[in-house]
C-alpha cells in the first residue's frame, strides 16, 4: 500500500484531469475532505476506464493502462506523468482487478477514497456480497502481501505486436509458421506468393533463434543522470528534454545499455549491444530481449522481481541469460559497510536458488552466463582528485569531497569503494573477489538440464586498456554525476569484450549466422519498431 505522501506525488496526473471539470470554486470554509472526494471520483473514473479498456480490447489490465497513457498528449507532461502513476500504482491495480475487486474497492484500498467517521460509505458500483469492512481488509492484505513489481515498457523488453492477442509476443516459436499473423513479433509472417512457403519457415527454420535476457542491477539497467541537468554552464532549454522519459525508467536507460540496447549509441563509438549483435547475426531474433535489472538489485533480493522474466518452456525459443549482479553484494551506504556485504555462503545459496528457478522456466537449449564482480578500486584511484560537475565552475568540489558528503549522509551507492579509507577499499575488493570465485565454482561444478552454465570475469581493466589505446582516460568510463556506474562507453566496450570471448570460447551460445538475413531485410525492411 502506498503512503499518503506518495499519493500526493501521484495524484496530479490522472486524477486532476476529471477534477478540473468537477471541482467547484475553493472557499476558505470548505471542508478539507472535499478534495479527498474529488480524488476519489478521479480514481474511480480512471480505474473503471482501465478495466473496461481491457474488456473492449480483450487485453490485459497492464496493456489497457499503457493504452490509456498512450492516448494522452505530451503537452503539460500528461503522457509522462501517466506512466509515472502506472509505474507506482499499476501492480496494485492489476492485483486487485484480477481478484474481481471493482473500482470502489480498488480506490478505497489505495486510499484515494476514504469513509470519514460518521459519514456514509460512498460507492459507485454495487456493494460486495461480503461486508464492506471485511472486503476492504482482505483487499489491503492482498496488496500488502503481493510482490513488488514494476511495469516497464519496450525500453526494457521487446514490444508486443498485438495487444489483443496474449499469445503473440517476442521470443515464442511461430504459431503455424505465422501464415496469418506475426505470433512472435519478429516482423516476419505471411506466405511467399512465388512458392507458397511461409516466410517464417523459409527464413527462420533451423536458424536457431534465441533471445537475450539480463538479470542485473543498476549498471545493467544503465543508470545515468545527465550532467547537463546539474552543470550550470551547460543548462539550456534542451537540457531537460529527456528528463520525463528518464524518470519513468527510474533514471535508467536500458535502451542504450550494452546488453539490451536497441538505439544507436549517443557516445560516438561504433560498438553495438549484445542484443543488436544477435539481431544482426539472425534477423529472426528481432525484438527478443528482456532487461530484468533494478536499482539496488543483488543476489539477495533477485527473487522479488525475477518472476517478471517471461519465457515459456514449451512455446518459446531458448534464451541467453546473463546474470550480472556486479555491485550491490559488496556495495552499501552504511558507515560500517563490511558486515552488510554478502558472504560467499549466502551468495552460493541465493545463486543456486536463482539457477533452479531458471531451470524450471527456460526452454531446453538455453545458456546462462554468470558475470563476476569488478575490482572497484579504480573509482577512487582515477576520480578522487578530479572535479565533480558541481565543482567544475568554481574548482571547489572534487569527487573526494562528493564521496565524503554521500558517506556522511550514509547514502553512498558504495561506501566500500567510494572512500578515502584505503583499508576499506581493499577489504571490499577482497570480498568481491571471493564472491566472483564462488560464482566461478558454481559454473564449474553445477549442471542443469535446460541450460549450459558459464562464468565470465568482469574485465574492467581490459576495457580501460582498450579505451587508453583509443586515446581516452580511465575516468571517462565512469558516470560523471554519481561517480560510480560504468557509463555508456564502458557498457558498450564491455559488451564488445563479452561478445568476442563468447564467440571464441563458446560459439554455440550465439547460434548460427542466418544466411537469409539480406532476404529478410529486402522483404520486410526493418521489421517495425522495438
Amino acid at each position: 500500500m502506498k503512503s499518503p505522501r506518495k499519493l500526493l506525488m501521484a495524484a496530479p496526473l490522472l486524477f486532476l484531469l476529471p477534477l478540473h471539470a468537477l471541482a467547484s470554486p475553493a472557499y476558505d470554509d470548505q471542508p478539507a475532505r472535499h478534495s479527498n472526494g474529488h480524488s476519489c471520483v478521479g480514481c474511480v473514473l480512471v480505474v473503471s476506464v482501465i478495466e473496461q479498456l481491457a474488456q473492449v480490447h480483450n487485453s490485459t489490465v497492464q496493456a489497457s493502462m499503457e493504452r490509456l497513457c498512450s492516448y494522452l498528449p505530451e503537452k503539460l507532461l500528461l503522457k509522462t506523468t501517466c506512466y509515472l502513476v502506472v509505474d507506482m500504482f499499476g501492480p496494485d491495480i492489476i492485483t486487485l482487478l484480477s481478484m474481481d475487486k471493482n473500482a470502489d474497492v480498488v480506490c478505497h484500498t489505495l486510499e484515494f477514497c476514504k469513509q470519514d467517521p460518521g459519514q456514509p460509505l460512498c460507492h459507485l458500483y454495487p456493494l460486495p456480497k461480503e461486508t464492506w469492512k471485511f472486503t476492504l481488509e482482505k483487499a489491503r492484505q492482498i496488496v500488502k502481501k503481493s510482490p513488488t513489481l514494476t511495469l516497464r515498457g519496450y525500453h526494457w523488453r521487446g514490444r508486443d505486436c498485438n495487444d489483443s492477442n496474449g499469445m503473440a509476443y517476442p521470443g515464442r516459436r511461430p504459431d503455424n509458421w505465422d501464415i496469418h499473423q506475426d505470433s512472435n513479433c519478429n516482423g516476419i509472417w505471411g506466405v511467399d506468393p512465388k512458392d507458397g512457403i511461409p516466410y517464417e519457415k523459409k527464413f527462420c527454420e533451423g536458424s536457431q533463434p534465441r533471445g537475450i535476457i539480463l538479470l542485473g542491477d543498476s549498471a545493467g539497467a544503465h543508470f545515468h543522470i545527465s550532467p547537463e541537468w546539474i552543470t550550470a554552464s551547460q543548462i539550456s532549454l534542451k537540457s531537460f528534454v529527456n528528463l520525463p522519459t528518464a524518470i519513468t525508467d527510474e533514471l535508467n536507460w536500458p535502451q542504450l545499455s550494452g546488453i539490451t540496447g536497441f538505439l544507436n549509441s549517443t557516445s560516438g563509438i561504433t560498438e553495438d549491444s549484445i542484443y543488436l549483435r544477435l539481431r544482426k547475426r539472425n534477423r529472426c531474433n528481432h525484438r527478443d530481449y528482456q532487461n530484468i535489472s533494478k536499482n539496488g538489485a543483488s543476489s539477495q533480493n533477485l527473487e522479488k522481481f525475477i518472476e517478471s522474466l517471461s519465457r515459456n518452456q514449451l512455446l518459446d525459443h531458448p534464451a541467453i541469460v546473463i546474470y550480472a549482479m556486479i555491485g550491490n553484494d559488496v556495495c552499501n551506504g552504511k558507515s560500517d559497510s563490511v558486515p552488510k556485504m554478502t558472504t560467499p555462503e549466502k551468495l552460493y545459496s541465493k545463486v543456486m536458488q536463482t539457477l533452479k528457478y531458471l531451470n524450471s522456466h527456460l526452454p531446453n537449449g538455453s545458456h546462462v552466463i554468470l558475470y563476476g564482480l569488478p575490482d572497484g578500486t579504480f573509482l577512487w584511484d582515477n576520480l578522487h582528485n578530479k572535479y565533480h560537475p558541481l565543482g567544475q565552475l568554481n574548482k571547489d568540489v572534487t569527487y573526494a569531497h562528493f564521496y565524503s558528503f554521500l558517506n556522511c549522509l550514509q547514502v553512498s551507492p558504495c561506501q566500500g569503494w567510494m572512500s578515502s579509507n584505503e583499508t576499506l577499499r581493499t577489504l571490499t575488493s577482497q570480498r568481491a573477489e571471493q564472491l566472483s570465485n564462488t560464482l566461478k565454482k558454481i559454473a564449474t561444478r553445477k549442471k542443469f538440464t535446460n541450460f549450459n552454465l558459464f562464468y565470465m570475469d568482469f574485465d574492467f581493466q581490459g576495457i580501460i586498456k582498450e579505451w587508453q589505446k583509443r586515446g581516452g582516460q580511465p575516468w571517462q568510463l565512469i558516470e560523471p554525476v554519481d561517480g560510480f556506474h560504468p557509463n555508456e562507453v564502458a557498457s558498450l566496450l564491455l559488451a564488445d569484450v563479452f561478445w568476442k570471448k563468447v564467440q571464441l570460447q563458446w560459439p554455440q551460445v550465439l547460434g548460427k549466422e542466418n544466411p537469409f538475413n539480406s532476404q529478410i531485410e529486402k522483404v520486410f525492411g526493418e521489421q517495425g519498431g522495438h
